[in-house]
């Protein structure tokens, strides 16, 4: 056997390591960045802040933007002055809830009604904060929660004159609730619910 047939045939024993060798070098070559892309969206174009009051006959008033209307709660089970405040361009909703209180224990009841919806969140919610609300010369006192995480509800809150009106407020969005993609709009949106409070009254 010649010298070209024992190369020939050392060769082709040595085909597959060749072909791997190459598949390494080129898999190695050039510059690859397999690192993790930032989740996009969309952009968001806010509109300007612009209030108009609500007067209806509900036994309160208050100013609420322009880009949201409002409309009667429609669930069979709603109650006269039950409200849903709609932002369509943000597709979230403020629901309220209104209870003439007849008792002291319906008082009490609604109160503790107000804590149990808040903190049914703390399964999905890192922390919960309750900040006190209170306009003596109106006769407007509550408690307003933050819920912070990837909770359903990010803002809820009652007001109550302590002895006749008491009104219950969640803001919640038609969205999976993922902070990092709507903290722009709950933050824009927060401030319309801290105008509608600070200009919250009973008739």
């Amino acid at each position: 056997m010649g010298n070209m047939d024992l190369k020939r045939i050392a060769f082709l024993k040595n085909f597959p390591l060749l072909i791997l060798g190459l598949l390494f070098f080129a898999s190695c070559s050039g510059n690859h960045d397999y690192s993790p892309k930032p989740r996009g969206y969309f952009r968001i174009i806010f509109p300007k802040k612009d209030y108009q009051i609500y007067m209806q006959s509900c036994p309160f008033t208050f100013v609420y933007p322009k880009y949201a209307y409002i409309e009667p709660d429609k669930k069979p089970d709603a109650k006269p002055c039950w409200l849903n405040m709609q932002f369509p361009q943000f597709n979230g909703t403020l629901h309220l809830s209104y209870e003439h209180i007849r008792s002291a224990k319906e008082f009490n009841e609604l109160i503790e009604d107000a804590h149990k919806l808040s903190f049914k969140h703390t399964v999905k919610a890192t922390s919960i904060d309750e900040g006190v609300i209170r306009y003596p010369d109106r006769k407007v006192y509550g408690i307003y929660y933050t819920i912070d995480g990837n909770a359903a509800s990010s803002v809820q809150f009652y007001l109550t004159d302590s002895t006749r009106n008491y009104i219950r407020g969640a803001l919640y969005f038609n969205t999976e609730p993922r902070l990092d993609s709507i903290q722009p709009v709950l933050t824009f949106v927060k401030k319309d619910v801290d105008m509608m409070i600070k200009s919250f009254r009973w008739k």
